[in-house]
């Protein structure tokens, strides 16, 4: 697999920031490039079908090679990069047999990667280790799947005597900004189920994630000088405070792990005419989920009458718990399993705190679990990969193509009650 490094370096040297503030898709020009590139690749490799839509969405097949009944399945990255951190100039460092030790990423503004702050660093202690600079995110998340996907693609085309049934492959946009199913083509991809290959640790395999929310808040204000503003002043920033104030402290990403859900606060601004706050909502249970959305509109009721307040409260949807999809056809998720105990990678099975497109996805008509990429520290000038966690990703998507192809087609048939 000499080649997945050299993809993988030449994918994250090319700037795909997507841009939330955008109503376009994809929500930058700049994804454009490497979309281009990946449809010259998929091209060269081989691949059949290969189309790049308007909405730079991208899709390719590697037609079946058995006369067996196999059903058509899917491998699904994205390949924008979070606009949370800077993704412009990556300059990618190779550390060759890692020793455990401080990785020095930038002497000069002494940026250090520790494995005291990060100590699952010694879990690939004599691994290569690729990281950033110090200056910008890496875009493993999610460029390695792009990457990891590919290679699998071009072992199985260099390997016909690995039988496979029909794979269909899908590259996204602004999955980072929460678009990256919204215009994707379900019924034309034509799987009977997918992967997404978006997960962080090697091992890594999910099939439930939060149901999600966002909420924006909008309180108003009287502005008097404060001189003369007993009983006339309405100070917005302080109706907004109260509002915050009662959530419940302990309820935040910080605090919460597992399938614990939260509110985050995320973004704040204001005066005292007028103040806003953007908020996220998460929790695994839909029940709770919807508790917690009326316990936000509650208080804000609250405090618009005590306060005889104008405020504006809107809550919308981003998308909802895939489990509920993937239980009813959860040999999806044995056969992946089955294929990382098959290459010697130990599964994690455990819940997603946040969401993929394999969320949308799922409620769209195609199950789709997660499984890693093998990533660490998403999303900013921490994050790095190990090259050996790639090169798994590529054994496990390599084997779950074999193990589809050899398994009798009633077990696609089989539900989990």
């Amino acid at each position: 697999m000499n080649s997945l490094k050299e993809r993988f370096l030449r994918y994250v040297q090319i700037n795909t920031e997507s841009d939330p503030n955008s109503e376009h898709c994809p929500s930058t020009e700049r994804q454009w490039n490497l979309a281009h590139l990946l449809k010259k690749e998929l091209q060269e490799l081989g691949m059949e079908e290969v189309v790049l839509d308007d909405n730079a969405y991208l899709t390719a097949t590697l037609p079946s090679n058995t006369s067996n009944v196999v059903p058509p399945i899917g491998f699904i990255s994205h390949y924008d990069t979070s606009p949370d951190f800077s993704g412009e100039g990556v300059k990618p460092g190779v550390i060759e047999d890692y020793d455990g030790e401080d990785i020095i990423l930038n002497p000069e503004k002494s940026i250090v990667l520790s494995p005291e702050y990060f100590p699952e660093l010694r879990n690939y202690i004599g691994q290569t280790l690729i990281v950033t600079d110090g200056t910008t995110l890496l875009g493993a998340d999610d460029k390695a799947g792009v990457a990891e996907i590919i290679s699998a693609m071009e072992y199985l085309i260099a390997h016909p005597e690995i039988p496979h049934g029909e794979i269909r492959i899908g590259f996204t946009p602004d999955e980072e900004i929460g678009r990256g199913a919204h215009l994707f083509d379900v019924p034309a991809f034509r799987a009977q189920w997918a992967y997404t290959v978006d997960g962080s640790q090697i091992g890594e395999l999910e099939y439930e994630n939060f149901n999600a929310a966002k909420a924006s808040i909008r309180a108003f204000g009287k502005s008097v000088h404060p001189g003369y503003a007993k009983d006339k002043m309405v100070n917005a920033l302080t109706v907004l405070r109260e509002v915050l104030s009662g959530l419940p402290a302990d309820e935040v990403p910080e605090k919460t792990s597992g399938r614990q859900g939260f509110y985050h606060v995320h973004q704040m601004n204001g005066s005292i005419e007028e103040a806003t706050a953007q908020l996220i909502i998460r929790d695994h249970n839909k029940t709770h989920f919807e508790n917690r959305k009326a316990r936000l509109q509650a208080l804000v009721a609250e405090v618009r009458e005590s306060h005889r307040a104008e405020i504006e409260i809107e809550i919308a949807d981003q998308y909802y718990n895939m489990k509920e999809k993937i239980l009813p056809v959860f040999s999806i998720v044995a056969l992946a399993e089955e294929a990382m105990q098959a290459v010697g990678v130990h599964p994690i099975i455990k819940p997603i705190r946040g969401g993929t497109d394999g969320s949308q996805l799922s409620f769209m008509g195609l199950p789709c679990p997660n499984i890693f990429a093998g990533g660490h520290n998403f999303h900013g000038k921490y994050e790095y990969i190990p090259l050996q966690s790639m090169e798994k990703a590529v054994e496990v998507i390599v084997k779950i193509c074999e193990l589809t192809a050899k398994k009798p087609p009633e077990t696609w048939q089989q539900k989990k009650s």
